[in-house]
């Protein structure tokens, strides 16, 4: 992460959005610091649980061995493979046998989704979580996640839309939590015009965030837009000064 643009981006969410916690950013890399192994507490078994304390500054380092459901393996790239029956289970289950999650109304809808939806492989051994002020300079983002409320979202949402020609900044993909901070955003990572992300709609996934909230992920490439946009931005206004005032 360039310091330079580090620096900037913190003055200018701090002035904007007054003092609201920074996002959280993640990596891959062959090679975790061990002081990010030591930081790392596996403490849920759904990987949102365990970006709490990232949120409060600790890294988090996470990799094909660690504990964990099997979407989180899937969702980060770190496996091709979908339990027994997914359709089934993602949908109406198997009576006497699977019960299910019903998501979708049918086995042959989430066999379709699957298809339009190949998986992810990782480009790294190793998935690093952040906070954004603790990157540092060798490390390289794919993506900046936001745990935003109501008034931040809002924020961050129209600013993504800010220099876009059409109304589709901001996409919000029906997928597992996990999918809407990590599998999604870096398939819009390689996009020559990367979208944002609105996510955590995920029921299964919604108890590991508090009641108010959910997360807006932003390519790093488009991150940098945004933040060059904001001091000429709607940020100015005496509209958005009365939002902030709640924040």
């Amino acid at each position: 992460m360039d310091n330079t643009f580090k620096e900037y981006f913190i003055s200018r969410w701090s002035r904007y959005f007054a003092g609201y916690e920074l996002p959280v950013c993640f990596f891959y890399t062959d090679r975790p610091l061990d002081e990010d192994i030591s930081e790392t507490g596996h403490e849920n078994r759904c990987l949102i649980g365990n970006l709490k304390r990232v949120r409060e500054g600790f890294a988090y380092v996470y990799d094909a061995k660690s504990p964990g459901c099997p979407g989180g393996k899937r969702y980060t790239g770190f496996s091709q493979k979908l339990r027994p029956n997914f359709e089934y289970f993602l949908s109406c289950g198997i009576p006497g046998e699977l019960e299910g999650e019903r998501y979708k109304k049918s086995p042959g809808l989430v066999r379709a989704l699957l298809e339009k939806n190949p998986p992810l492989e990782a480009p790294g051994k190793y998935l690093v979580f952040k906070r954004f002020d603790r990157l540092a300079d060798h490390e390289q983002p794919v993506a900046a996640i936001f745990f935003a409320t109501a008034d931040v979202l809002s924020g961050l949402f129209t600013l993504a839309n800010y220099d876009y020609a059409d109304t589709q900044g901001v996409i919000a993909p029906m997928g597992a939590g996990c999918s809407s901070i990590v599998y999604y955003p870096s398939v819009e990572a390689r996009s020559a015009e990367p979208r944002c992300v609105l996510g955590m709609f995920d029921v299964s996934a919604r108890p590991c965030v508090p009641e108010n909230m959910l997360t807006f992920s932003v390519p790093m490439k488009r991150l940098e837009q945004m933040a060059g946009n904001m001091d000429e931005s709607f940020l100015i206004t005496e509209s958005w000064g009365l939002v902030k005032s709640r924040l």
